[in-house]
């Protein structure tokens, strides 16, 4: 894994080619934001507000053991049940206020829709369905530099634990009861996190250019004894101006998952894939096009619509999971003075 991250900083450093000259970066042209599914992206000048709302739906569908494919077959030789699919549905809200050019403060809330088709060993199949609010995540993000339009800033953040983790659903066995359902289908974590993030930007007069890496570490146990795994990601996306509204954008993520750490006591981790912390975490390389369109006249001047497709390159999974099949990301974003 470490060379494949050093292959990809080698291939993106490589697209940062502009010509030096005494300008600042800006974000006010349509390739000045990173593709939508990428946060704290940017920062703003003193006095300047930016709202922002994202729909993020993930299909998974296949299970996976490691690096190859699973089937039902392998899950139920050491489990009752096995998922066949799921579908994650996130509305995202934001808000960015800067007090200052140095400091650019934000806010971000979801709220998250799980549904999971689950088979049997005997071949019945059911479905586990969640919904609620996420966890809410306060960050600060710091301008290092800003010159020759190139700008490096660092992200340090909380992830307040208001999402759910004690989601029910009746399933096939509990006698019409609505028991806990396992980790992937809770709303929430139950735990304090902070967020840490390292973003440089780069821009020519047709051309701009990303970095990203973030670490976003869980702290404490949560009231059922566990914490989520802890996630590493480093983004890099290339956009081209393609008219004075319109940008179009690639982008590489590899991303680190770890594993689930305790277990909760109201899960069998015999009864399904999803209830054993061994099944949680891996490594994935994803790619992304997205398209970023900018109203720069008129009365709705500073308002974006952005979009982009995510699908997996590579995906080496702890244990047997369900694997991605794609992101989909579509957002609004409007800033203002």
């Amino acid at each position: 894994m470490k060379n494949i991250f050093i292959a990809m900083l080698c291939v993106v450093t490589t697209l940062t080619f502009a010509q030096e000259n005494s300008n600042k970066w800006s974000s006010n042209r349509p390739d000045g934001h990173a593709p939508i599914s990428v946060m704290a992206d940017h920062v703003h000048h003193k006095d300047e507000f930016m709202f922002s709302y994202r729909y993020m739906t993930m299909d998974m569908q296949q299970l996976r053991q490691d690096t190859d494919d699973a089937t039902s077959a392998d899950a139920h030789a050491r489990y009752m049940v096995a998922p066949q699919d799921m579908t994650m549905n996130m509305h995202m809200l934001g808000a960015m206020y800067a007090p200052s050019d140095k400091i650019t403060l934000m806010i971000m809330a979801n709220y998250i829709k799980n549904d999971m088709n689950l088979e049997m060993r005997n071949g019945n199949r059911f479905t586990t369905n969640t919904s609620g609010l996420g966890d809410v995540s306060v960050s600060a993000l710091y301008s290092i530099f800003n010159k020759n339009r190139k700008a490096l800033h660092a992200q340090i953040g909380v992830s307040i634990p208001t999402g759910n983790i004690e989601e029910k659903d009746v399933l096939p066995v509990s006698m019409g009861n609505a028991v806990q359902l396992p980790y992937p289908m809770q709303t929430g974590t139950g735990s304090f996190g902070t967020k840490l993030g390292l973003t440089y930007l780069g821009q020519s007069d047709k051309f701009s250019w990303g970095h990203q890496l973030t670490g976003m570490i869980n702290i404490n146990d949560n009231d059922q004894d566990y914490k989520f795994g802890n996630k590493y990601s480093f983004n890099n996306w290339f956009a081209a101006k393609t008219g004075d509204n319109l940008s179009v954008s690639i982008r590489l993520e590899g991303l680190l998952i770890d594993e689930i750490e305790g277990t909760s006591n109201l899960l069998n981790p015999m009864m399904v894939t999803t209830a054993d912390i061994a099944n949680s975490g891996g490594t994935y390389i994803n790619s992304g096009f997205g398209l970023n369109y900018l109203i720069t006249k008129g009365s709705l001047k500073g308002l974006r619509f952005a979009t982009e497709c995510s699908l997996p390159l590579h995906q080496d999974l702890n244990g047997i999971q369900l694997k991605q099949n794609y992101n989909l990301t579509f957002g609004m974003q409007y800033a203002f003075h």
